[in-house]
């Protein structure tokens, strides 16, 4: 079985593959005052709940975005397995079927790397990736593997929560698409600007992303697909048709192909 380790700036997302089945997936909130123990100790827990044995474990891959707590979890996956994880970063980007330009190799995230070795795989087409995570990022791919460019906006939650935490009168709400674009009273106001704003800009943007893909590469626009993914492409879902397909867990299944191509590789 295989550990895939997906560390956000909000959520740790911890999964379980036994070959190609998803069997199971936990969240940790992100919090790098946490101790490595501390990690290893929910870690444990979720296996016990699930009835799973962790000895059974043969490989772990890391993916991580948030540099304080990668120490700590290369430790204690080395304390509950007995070896050191596969660490998605430049030093394994040459075994990929996508390229990356080098002025990003030591900067993307590792989570669009997971994102485009995935889309990039599955379609073998030019392709956006819209994850829509604490930032909203878009990573659009050619019809060879390059990665193109990338694009990244505030996440939706993360807007919401500031407009929050940085007014005095305006309250958290609930990310609905409201009936119109003019609120009557400040929840239909603020949804009307978030929600349908995000609309928007992410249309807007797709929009930009295939006509710059078209002008430098000549590839139909029709013929490059978008997928989304994140925990909040949910909020968008139901009021556009931009995208063609729609993953959730297309960062974790990057994850497990990068393992299967590392470790084939070894």
């Amino acid at each position: 079985m295989l550990l895939a380790i997906d560390m956000g700036n909000t959520n740790i997302v911890v999964a379980v593959f036994n070959q190609e089945e998803l069997i199971n997936t936990w969240r940790i909130y992100t919090d790098t005052r946490r101790t490595g123990d501390e990690y290893a100790s929910i870690i444990a827990s979720f296996f016990r709940e699930a009835n799973l044995d962790i000895s059974q474990i043969d490989s772990c891959i890391l993916s991580s975005v948030v540099p304080l707590l990668i120490g700590q979890f290369v430790g204690l996956i080395e304390r509950l397995i007995g070896k050191k994880p596969v660490l998605v970063n430049p030093s394994i980007f040459s075994h990929l079927p996508i390229k990356i330009p080098e002025s990003a190799v030591h900067e993307i995230g590792s989570d669009l790397v997971c994102n485009a070795v995935e889309a990039y795989c599955r379609y073998k087409s030019a392709c956006i990736v819209v994850d829509f995570g604490t930032a909203l990022t878009f990573t659009a791919v050619d019809n060879s593997g390059y990665v193109q460019g990338i694009a990244i906006a505030p996440g939706i939650g993360t807007a919401r929560n500031s407009l929050f935490n940085n007014t005095a009168q305006l309250p958290s709400v609930p990310l609905e698409a409201p009936e119109n674009s003019l609120g009557t009273n400040t929840i239909h106001s603020i949804q009307a600007g978030i929600v349908l704003g995000y609309k928007g800009l992410v249309e807007s943007l797709i929009s930009r992303i295939k006509d710059d893909i078209n002008d430098k590469l000549n590839i139909n626009k029709d013929e490059i697909r978008v997928i989304a993914t994140g925990g909040l492409n949910s909020v968008l879902k139901p009021i556009t048709c931009v995208f063609q397909d729609v993953d959730k867990e297309l960062t974790l299944r990057g994850l497990k192909r990068i393992a299967d191509i590392v470790n084939s590789a070894n």
